[in-house]
C-alpha cells in the first residue's frame, strides 16, 4: 500500500487536474453567459467542482495540505481556451472532450497501481471515471450538433 505521503501526492495531481477543469469551464461560461446552451456543459462543470471537494476532503483525511491551484495544466488550458468561440467552434468542444479523455486515462493509470488506498480507489472508480466517461458523453453530443 502507498504510505499517506504517496497517496497525497497523487491526490493532489488528481486535484490539480479538476481545478483545471473547473478553470477551463469559467472560461467557457464567461464566453457564452447565459446562453441555454451551455446549460449541459454547466452540469458538467458542478460535477468537477464536487471531484475537486471530494480530492480535497481525502487529502485532509490523510494529513495532507490540498493543492490550492491547478498547476501546469491550468495554464495549457487556458491557452487553449483563450481563444475559443464554444458554440459553433466544433475545434473548441473538440478539445474539451480531449481533456475529459486525459482526465480519464490519467484516473485509469492510477488504478493500475496496486498499493491504491481502498479508499481513493473506490472515489476514482466508482465516482471519478464514471463521471468523466459522462462528460465526454455528453461532449459528444453537442459535438454532434454541430455536423
Amino acid at each position: 500500500m502507498m504510505n499517506i505521503q504517496e497517496t497525497n501526492n497523487k491526490l493532489n495531481e488528481l486535484l490539480r487536474g479538476e481545478r483545471s477543469a473547473v478553470e477551463t469551464y469559467q472560461q467557457v461560461f464567461d464566453k457564452v453567459g447565459d446562453d441555454p446552451r451551455a446549460d449541459e456543459l454547466r452540469a458538467v462543470a458542478a460535477e468537477h467542482r464536487h471531484a475537486v471537494q471530494m480530492l480535497a476532503e481525502r487529502v485532509v483525511a490523510g494529513g495532507g495540505e490540498p493543492a490550492k491551484d491547478s498547476g501546469a495544466w491550468g495554464t495549457w488550458n487556458k491557452t487553449i481556451m483563450g481563444t475559443a468561440k464554444i458554440f459553433g467552434d466544433k475545434a473548441s468542444l473538440s478539445a474539451l472532450r480531449s481533456n475529459e479523455e486525459r482526465g480519464k486515462k490519467i484516473y485509469q493509470d492510477i488504478l493500475q497501481e496496486k498499493q491504491i488506498d481502498p479508499v481513493c480507489r473506490d472515489l476514482i472508480q466508482n465516482h471519478l471515471i464514471p463521471n468523466q466517461i459522462s462528460h465526454i458523453h455528453t461532449l459528444d453530443r453537442l459535438i454532434e450538433t454541430l455536423n
